[in-house]
């Protein structure tokens, strides 16, 4: 018998389930659903099921999907008998899993965590195992996969101070969701020791925001933005927020007043919002997803495409990571540009990838900016010091490059839980 807060759980979400179909028309509208593929939100699929067994991973957004991508081409390299279904919940990330995910590879959006949704859900891909990456805990979701004998891991685990204070008001709800997981691996001491006290069972730690190749970038393309710079330097202000923009632009541009700033947001949806900011700015910029031309005066150049970031990570001299000076994000993953030997400044706000910022500072692979007179103090200093620069920028490609091992790691974790072959 379910705990009391999952039974009531499971019961106010069986009754509101009637509104999901009117609330994600809505979110459509304001787009931030994908209108033409609203039925996968509501458990019907919207390809066939592959014959076989079919492992399931899943990443709600993201940073979480693109963590997803080498453990998905290393199981699908291992084991080619298995049908693979990746889901994820936002649109961009499902555009940037299209592009991105090996052939044959399923995508399809995770469905709400309504029980009849996740019921149609189960019944069409009736996975043998679930990968879960991070945070995300569905107890609809989880429970009736568990059910069904689903064998299930959560991996590169991350549970933020103020969620387990959450889950602390329902200790046994918490517990029986957990303990539905047969592995566990959290990606860092704090996070291991909130699900502990939560009541899972810690089989280890993994962190895959460590693993990955370079971001692909079209080399053709890269060479013709190299010649459009000319001798100038790039500063990438890379995954900007909401906020960050009106921060950052100014900062760089002082710190680099004939450098050609390079914004690329971190949802390209923002476009025209940043465009609005650049112009108030006084700004000459040229906007990427509108064909704007990059001219031997443009000062800041707007990468508002997806699926691209690893064409500007290479023109960049320095990366700017947004995220970190947006208290509410946390910061983002800082290894795609150390996979390319970049230096990287951030904020101070990195929550979410504290353990990583920690030893790259430790070990001067990144540096921290308090504030925008500080980013504008590196930036300048590493633009002034290529030598520097260069130096951080190695010892960023060295911490990444040690990552690899835990590929391998995450892949011995899982094993036992796959059928056999």
């Amino acid at each position: 018998m379910p705990p009391l807060a999952l039974a009531l759980y499971g019961a106010v979400t069986g009754l509101a389930e009637p509104l999901a179909p009117g609330i994600l028309t809505r979110r459509a509208r304001a787009g931030k659903e994908d209108p033409a593929r609203l039925g996968e939100r509501l458990g019907r699929p919207s390809k066939a099921r592959p014959d076989g067994p079919l492992v399931w991973l899943h990443g709600v957004s993201v940073g979480e999907s693109l963590s997803l991508l080498p453990l998905t081409q290393a199981l699908q390299a291992r084991r080619p008998d298995l049908a693979l279904l990746v889901t994820s919940g936002t649109r961009t990330s499902a555009e940037l899993l299209a592009r991105r995910l090996p052939p044959g590879v399923i995508h399809q959006y995770a469905p709400v965590d309504g029980p009849r949704a996740v019921r149609r859900f189960l019944d069409h891909w009736r996975p043998s195992a679930g990968i879960f990456v991070e945070s995300e805990l569905w107890p609809n979701l989880i429970g009736a996969a568990r059910a069904r004998g689903v064998r299930l891991a959560l991996v590169s685990a991350r549970m933020t101070k103020d969620s387990a204070r959450g889950w602390r008001r329902a200790p046994a709800a918490a517990r029986a969701l957990l303990s539905a997981f047969d592995i566990v691996l959290p990606q860092e001491a704090e996070t291991e020791a909130r699900l502990r006290s939560l009541g899972a069972g810690i089989d280890g730690r993994l962190n895959l925001k460590l693993v990955g190749e370079p971001l692909p970038a079209d080399e053709a393309e890269l060479a013709r933005l190299q010649a459009a710079r000319g001798e100038r330097k790039v500063v990438l202000a890379a995954s900007t927020h909401p906020g960050e923009e009106a921060l950052m632009v100014p900062a760089l541009m002082q710190a680099a007043p004939n450098a050609l700033i390079v914004v690329a947001p971190r949802h390209p949806e923002r476009g025209a919002e940043v465009a609005e900011l650049l112009q108030g700015l006084g700004l000459r910029f040229a906007r990427r997803s509108e064909g704007g031309t990059l001219r031997p005066d443009t000062q800041a150049y707007l990468a508002d495409t997806l699926g691209e970031m690893g064409l500007f990570f290479r023109l960049a001299d320095v990366v700017a990571m947004g995220g970190g000076f947006a208290l509410e994000i946390g910061g983002h993953n800082p290894l795609e540009p150390a996979r390319l030997g970049k230096p990287v400044v951030t904020g101070p706000h990195v929550f979410n990838a504290q353990a990583i910022y920690d030893e790259m500072f430790a070990e001067v692979a990144a540096l921290e900016a308090a504030d925008p007179a500080a980013l504008t103090r590196h930036v300048r200093g590493l633009l002034d010091n290529p030598m520097i620069a260069r130096r951080i920028g190695e010892a960023a490609f060295a911490y990444a490059a040690r990552g690899q091992g835990a590929l391998d790691e995450a892949l011995a974790r899982i094993e036992p839980l796959l059928p056999a072959p």
